[in-house]
């Protein structure tokens, strides 16, 4: 008969190679709390030197306030920090490392010296710890003020984890990844790699916006660095700064995205959906926005405490973040429109513009819609639907152009407009322009699509909800009407009417007017289900969206239609005075341009 087995203490030993599992998976993971620990310490210049990916060797030195002698092999102990002292340290995290558990986690699974010079000593001293549960030994060397820490032979004494480390050249990647972080976080630290003790790369201390810029180079590529829209909102006690990709510039990967909250690093499924929702209609499908941002925020605000690897977090508003995020940069990259260098604008005459010079084509019916309560008794289709919302009820930008007899008589380069004037259509689908640089190129289509859309969106306030004249009854999960029943009041901003029957059954008496045709009940459910996870819900505007999209693709001017030039004037005056019209409502470019020099070096003119 077998015994079951009786419950003991884990070893000491046993109990800290368990620990540091959670901290320590990896070299990278490694670094990662090493140079942490440096910034916290107010280092401004790290070096830093690996061996065989950093398995074999990871040195991290800093120039911080070191640490004092008799505290150093404290410092290698479980849950030793100078960082917090008490519970209430805890709500209000101002240091990237607090826990104390990382250089106890990484001794108990290698090789580890830790030396020291404290700011205001003239000694410097070294502890030394290889996986033993020993008291380790303390010395004094020679070393400069700051703090050097050596690991060796990661997993030395567990060799089960270290069949799981990778390549050289992977480990190497993912000390990279670590290590550009760090670098985005903090432009007021210099850092040097070494592979070998061979200088790999050395990155100068970023003072100004020009430094910056080249780091984000560095690490994010030049095309980001040029085609970049800074970031800086305030609003609250929040502050967002920061740069993000012109919606020209994009990846396939997530690999170029980095969000930090008051210097950390943090992965959140609230900001990624803020962030996408802000590029919904300039992105082109598919493509991933490139972003440098940094939030800072009251430390009390935030939990990091979440997870061992801090990458988590969790806000005490989260709603209040997430509108913060989406509406400053739904701002920033409305003003991606043509733009020029300022200069005294041209005095001219006003005239129509496209919005009334060309007979926008009115969409065939394609089903039926029903309106408010008064209206029920008919059926309304989408012509009638098109013909309230249509860009020729709305007022249209204003418009200014030099009319065709004065084309050829305007003396100076700053009197003309960002897109120039219309030289001649090409194959009745692009408009063919010069402005102040060289030749511009408009897709006439693409263009009027956004301009469209934009007017259309501007209105769409006016078409709020509708009765319905069978109401939709809903069985829903506890907790999907726990959420109805709490979100009521969002429900009804959104549109919804919502009427709890009994227990589990749900009736919707009103809908957003322009979705009355969708499928609203797994609409709601998947608002419901965004109420959940993220507190609120952009669903109901993205389906909206999408229909005013189609519309204005219809209500657009198709390609084979013939413009004079008072029209492609006009449709050029109006692009720039559209917000994100550099891109049509799928995320295709509406216009590109090449300068004098480019045409120049095309035809080798010069060389």
């Amino acid at each position: 008969m077998s015994t079951l087995p009786s419950i003991k203490l884990l070893s000491s030993q046993l109990s800290n190679q368990i620990a540091a599992g959670e901290v320590v998976e990896r070299p990278a993971s490694v670094l990662k709390e090493l140079l942490e620990n440096s910034l916290d310490a107010g280092a401004t210049q790290i070096d830093i030197d690996i061996h065989q990916g950093g398995i074999g060797l990871l040195k991290v030195r800093d120039n911080g306030h070191g640490i004092r002698p008799e505290e150093l092999s404290l410092a290698l102990s479980r849950h030793a920090t100078s960082k917090i002292a008490s519970l209430d340290d805890l709500s209000q995290i101002h240091s990237l490392g607090f826990r104390g558990e990382a250089l106890a986690s990484i001794g108990a699974v290698s090789k580890l010296s830790l030396s020291s010079r404290f700011k205001d000593n003239d000694t410097g001293y070294q502890v030394y710890l290889a996986g033993r549960d020993s008291e380790p030994e303390l010395k004094p060397i020679a070393h400069p003020v700051g703090t050097t820490v050596e690991m060796r032979d990661l997993f030395f004494n567990t060799p089960a984890r270290r069949r799981f480390l990778r390549t050289e050249k992977t480990e190497y990647g993912h000390i990279r990844t670590v290590l550009q972080r760090i670098l985005l976080s903090r432009f007021d630290v210099g850092v040097q790699l070494k592979r070998g003790q061979k200088t790999v790369e050395t990155w100068e201390i970023a003072a100004d916006k020009t430094s910056q810029l080249a780091r984000i180079a560095n690490i994010c590529s030049t095309g980001f660095s040029e085609q970049h829209l800074a970031v800086d909102q305030y609003d609250n006690g929040l502050h967002l700064s920061g740069w993000i990709s012109q919606p020209s510039f994009s990846r396939a990967q997530t690999d170029m995205q980095y969000f930090f909250i008051n210097g950390r690093v943090v992965r959140d499924k609230l900001i990624n959906h803020a962030i996408k929702g802000a590029y919904q209609d300039v992105l082109y499908h598919g493509r991933q926005a490139v972003y440098v941002l940094h939030l800072r925020m009251d430390a009390g605000q935030v939990d990091v405490n979440v997870h061992p690897s801090k990458y988590e977090v969790r806000f005490a508003q989260s709603q209040h973040i997430y509108q913060f995020l989406l509406k400053s940069l739904t701002q920033v990259l409305a003003a991606t429109k043509p733009s020029a260098p300022a200069a005294e604008p041209l005095k001219k005459p006003q005239v129509e513009t496209l919005a009334s010079a060309v007979n926008y084509p009115t969409p065939a019916p394609t089903n039926h819609w029903q309106v408010n309560e008064s209206q029920q008794s008919r059926p309304v289709d989408a012509r009638d639907l098109y013909q309230q919302l249509s860009p020729s009820s709305i007022a249209p930008a204003a418009t200014n152009y030099l009319p065709l007899e004065h084309e050829s008589t305007y003396e100076s380069k700053t009197e003309i407009p960002p897109l120039g004037y219309a030289l001649a259509q090409l194959k009745q689908i692009y408009i063919l322009a010069e402005n102040a640089q060289g030749l511009v190129l408009v897709d006439i289509h693409a263009a009027h699509e956004r301009i469209t859309y934009e007017q259309l969106k501007q209105a769409k306030g006016k078409q709020i909800e509708q009765h319905l004249l069978v109401p939709i009854e809903l069985e829903l999960s506890s907790n999907e009407l726990n959420i109805a029943k709490a979100q009521r009041p969002l429900l009804a901003q959104l549109g919804f009417g919502v009427e709890i029957i009994r227990a589990n059954l749900l009736r919707l008496s009103r809908v957003p007017q322009l979705l009355a045709k969708a499928d609203t009940g797994q609409l709601f459910r998947d608002v419901l289900s965004d109420l959940a996870e993220y507190q609120q819900s952009e669903r109901v505007n993205e389906q909206i969206d999408k229909i005013l999209a189609t519309m204005a693709c219809h209500g657009s001017v198709r390609a084979g239609q013939s413009l004079n030039r008072l029209e492609m004037n006009s449709l050029l005056r109006d692009m720039e005075a559209t917000e994100r019209s550099n891109q049509c409502n799928h995320g295709r470019p509406t216009w590109t341009a090449m300068s004098l020099n480019d045409l120049d070096k095309l035809f080798l003119r010069g060389q």
